[in-house]
């Protein structure tokens, strides 16, 4: 706003690791990756968050990027994501537990079948799509 910085976010096509739920997510041929997007405390509630969606899939789209994914977490500014344009392809849910990590993954209500099963290898392991299931296993964190 003005010169001083309102928000920030970032755009990937290689492989990134997504923290909250413990999984890297691989982006395909022509696919971008949206993270770590923030808006700043005295900024929020203004339409940033969605100007800067709507920036970054704008220059996405002239670098020739057909498909961007993004994951959102936070009430209020999740709700900018559809009206952005994003359809929601998976629901995932997850907690660190004792050292274990659980982790559910779900159809979105309504989601399109093809991009369910891309979102699914998106973020799928060793060339195996992500399983919609309940899922155990020893957390792993790490960093960017």
């Amino acid at each position: 706003m003005g010169d001083d910085l309102a928000g920030y976010g970032w755009l990937s096509t290689a492989t990134e690791w997504i923290g909250e739920i413990e999984l890297e997510i691989g982006p395909g041929a022509g696919d971008g990756y949206i993270w770590n997007c923030m808006v700043l405390p005295e900024y929020r509630r203004k339409g940033i968050f969605r100007s800067l969606l709507a920036g970054i899939t704008g220059l996405s789209r002239e670098d020739g990027l057909r498909r961007l994914w993004i994951g959102s977490v936070a009430i209020p500014a999740e709700r900018a994501v559809g009206p952005s344009g994003y359809k929601p392809a998976l629901r995932i849910s997850s907690a660190v537990i004792a050292g274990m990590c659980w982790l559910k993954v779900r159809q979105a209500e309504e989601a399109d079948p093809d991009l369910v099963e891309a979102a699914r290898e998106a973020l799928g392991i060793g060339g195996v799509p992500l399983r919609l299931a309940t899922t155990m296993r020893r957390s792993r964190p790490r960093r960017h």
